[in-house]
């Protein structure tokens, strides 16, 4: 009858008095977002025979997993189940295959030193090679009836369409339109959950809003947490002792060195719009056959790396006793990879992160998240530049750094370098349930609505860069309170207010305080509540209820059906 109705319109006006355009299909579940969790949550909506399209802005499917975290960050092993599991098992699987071993075998991998995470006798693999991580996703989404649609970006501004407190449909800046019953935002950004109008915050809250010890600015050195235990507080990845800021040294009136903030870094325990640094995760490797060495970057500015050469001057003695953790020479972790590869992160005070740069990333365009993704990355090169060859680099520290670079089979279109910036943290929905330091400390009685567990311990990267007290400079922000052992996340905390949207799924930038995100912002965890969200929106569409209404116990006996894991005991 539609093809019927749209000939007759035709012989009435003629063809050149209006356009027919074809009707875009409506889905059951629209994804927005191609990071692990949205991954998830498609293959989950699949299998449960719904119809589903996932949207990734980028041109880059899998988010940090296929972008350079190869070293996952668990907590508890036990927790973690379902799809997020299953992709694990996967990696083991690829693993056992012996020409997947180009240039080490798999007993000589598991023996490598610093190598803690995947070993003999589990059902899993949890360590891993970007290539491998995409070719597994890819795999895994070609069992599935999903529509993927990649390097589509969602138009800001006017792109979502509601009706009814529900989101009718979503029109990306080329101008497609999609449709449907449930929609789900599993970007780092959290941009579809912005442009909806659903509620969101940024930044470091005060520790008075939520009763907590660790939130707001921490420039304190030692912070009792976790029953007692001491949470190490801007220690661990700062200067040694004794850092002039200054451009001239001892002369205030020539200026802070770059990425330097005027001021002190504010009272302890205040909020602010700091954000933990992003960086990328570099995926390196020491073998010379696949071996890129590190490029000088064509606006290469030394000034940017001053307070690294003072950094090092600075030490008080021979320079392998200059930190007492880590490397002893290099800042950075240096996590084996397998095939003589590495997932390289931040370590130290002067490392990898971009302290202070990304405050505005959250609410930024697309245009000013490229300008500020671009030069992270020419930060970065030049780091690595700076610590393989500069001259002022100590020699026993270039000598080791000159040895890697980056790899030549990975990335190949980007020199070895990733195109997944770490956003650690952007937007962070504020939900009925905001999970807390008190949550994952286990000293609120444990909620009644879980669909996934975190256990990883709480933790934040630098925020920012100040002159202390003596004249010298100092990183904030950082935390580490570990010793959690698992605890439930609500449902309530990845779906939007009760009034708010009523077919919104937010699995990723969930509601959480900025301490609480530090701990539940892993991979394995966007895996787990992806697939939740997925069977919660299932469950909303067959009982046609907003998804603040699904009926929980439904909910949680169809998720341990999918072998996810809502509780734990020792």
């Amino acid at each position: 009858m539609k093809h019927l109705f749209t000939v007759l319109l035709l012989l009435l006006f003629g063809t050149n008095t209006f356009t027919v355009k074809a009707q875009s299909p409506t889905y059951d579940l629209v994804i927005y977002g191609g990071t692990s969790g949205g991954v998830a949550a498609a293959i989950q909506m699949s299998r449960m025979g719904k119809s589903v399209i996932l949207i990734e802005p980028s041109n880059h499917l899998g988010g940090l997993t296929t972008g350079g975290l190869g070293a996952t960050d668990i907590g508890n092993k036990d927790v973690i189940g379902g799809i997020s599991r299953e992709f694990y098992q996967n990696i083991m699987e690829y693993y056992k295959d012996p020409e997947t071993w180009k240039y080490e075998d798999r007993l000589e991998y598991l023996s490598r030193p610093n190598q803690t995470r995947s070993n003999d006798g589990e059902d899993a693999m949890w360590t891993f090679e970007p290539s491998v991580a995409m070719k597994v996703y890819h795999e895994m989404l070609a069992a599935e009836e999903v529509t993927l649609v990649i390097g589509k970006r969602l138009n800001r501004p006017s792109g979502v369409r509601s009706h009814n407190n529900r989101i009718i449909s979503i029109t990306m800046e080329s101008g497609e339109t999609y449709s449907g019953k449930m929609f789900m935002d599993a970007t780092y950004e959290g941009d579809l959950m912005a442009a909806s109008e659903v509620s969101y915050t940024t930044g470091r809250e005060a520790n008075s809003q939520y009763g907590e010890t660790l939130n707001g600015v921490q420039a304190n050195k030692y912070n009792l947490t976790l029953k007692g235990n001491v949470s190490r507080n801007a220690i661990h990845h700062n200067f040694v002792p004794g850092v002039d800021p200054y451009i001239v040294k001892g002369d205030p009136s020539s200026g802070l060195l770059p990425f330097i903030i005027e001021g002190g870094p504010g009272i302890d325990g205040t909020a602010d719009k700091g954000i933990q640094a992003y960086c990328y995760r570099m995926t390196l490797t020491n073998h010379p056959e696949n071996r890129i060495p590190f490029k000088k970057p064509d606006n290469y500015k030394e000034l940017e790396f001053e307070l690294l050469f003072r950094n090092y001057e600075a030490a008080n003695g021979p320079i392998e006793e200059m930190y007492h953790y880590g490397d002893p020479l290099v800042p950075w972790i240096n996590t084996p990879m397998p095939n003589k590869k590495t997932d390289t992160n931040n370590q130290k005070g002067f490392s990898t992160d971009f302290i202070g740069q990304n405050f505005d990333y959250p609410e930024a365009s697309y245009a000013e998240r490229e300008a500020f993704a671009q030069r992270q990355l020419e930060y970065q090169q030049g780091l690595m530049w700076s610590l393989a060859y500069h001259p002022r680099i100590p020699k026993e520290v270039r000598e080791v750094v000159s040895k890697w670079g980056m790899t030549k089979d990975e990335f190949k279109d980007r020199n070895g370098w990733t195109p997944q910036l770490y956003v650690r943290e952007a937007r962070r929905m504020v939900s009925d349930y905001v999970i807390t330091q008190a949550d994952c400390e286990g000293l609120v009685p444990q909620v009644e609505d879980g669909v996934g567990m975190g256990s990883y311990g709480m933790d934040s990267h630098m925020v920012q860069r100040y002159v202390d007290h003596n004249g010298y400079v100092q990183n904030e922000g950082n935390f580490e309170a570990r010793g959690l052992t698992a605890y439930p996340i609500p449902y309530r905390s990845i779906v939007p207010k009760k009034g708010e949207k009523e077919n919104l799924f937010v699995p990723v930038c969930i509601s959480a305080s900025h301490v609480a995100f530090g701990s539940a912002r892993m991979e394995p965890v966007f895996m787990v509540l992806g697939q939740s969200a997925a069977t919660a929106a299932f469950l909303a569409i067959d009982q046609d209820v907003a998804v603040q209404d699904v009926d929980y116990s439904l909910l949680r006996e169809t998720l341990l059906g999918d072998n996810q894991i809502l509780n734990y005991k020792k």
